[in-house]
């Protein structure tokens, strides 16, 4: 789970910094408008590969305080980073103008479909997508709204390809349909 975890974060931001940034770049006519976002990703990115390269190392027979300690070493950037990206997306609309209207998600949609692979769909997905919890967070209204897929895709995705590694989900916080869960530890 935990390099399922790790290889989420990896691809996310290498697919922000190689399809979506550069398509925002273009989209407003900008060079380097996410350029921050890039720099945030750079300041935990050696604590993450350390976090990778150590589980690779150990395996299961890694010391949950050795983990949590690389852990911590790239808490505080990831931290900032994620409370960082909503504003970041969210100041890019200055640019959706009526002469240049700008379409962040469907941007996102095109530059993340790049991305996708047999291996993101079983090892990586699951790792974001039953850990959304959709049902209660901001009233429920992205329940059944993000991510849009239809309800046969979703279904696939989240109750489908799961079960190729179902002992790894099981630590995920959600369940298929979005609901907060309790740890089966």
């Amino acid at each position: 789970y935990c390099l399922a975890w790790h290889d989420c974060v990896a691809e996310h931001h290498h697919y922000e910094e190689t399809e979506f940034f550069p398509a925002i770049d273009k989209a407003v006519g900008e060079k380097g408008v996410m350029e921050n976002a890039v720099e945030q990703h750079a300041a935990f990115h050696d604590g993450l590969e350390r976090f990778k390269n150590y589980l690779l190392e150990k395996g299961v027979n890694f010391s949950h305080v050795d983990l949590i300690a690389i852990m911590d070493s790239f808490s505080e950037p990831l931290y900032a980073h994620l409370k960082a990206e909503p504003t970041s997306i969210l100041a890019l609309s200055r640019y959706n103008t009526p002469q240049t209207p700008i379409d962040i998600v469907a941007m996102a949609l095109e530059a993340g479909k790049k991305s996708v692979t047999i291996g993101f769909v079983f090892n990586v997905l699951p790792v974001f997508l039953l850990n959304m919890e959709t049902v209660d967070f901001e009233g429920g209204m992205w329940h059944n709204v993000f991510p849009p897929f239809n309800k046969v895709v979703k279904w696939i995705l989240t109750r489908g390809a799961p079960l190729w590694q179902r002992r790894r989900w099981r630590f995920a916080s959600c369940t298929p349909d979005g609901k907060f869960k309790h740890l089966a530890v």
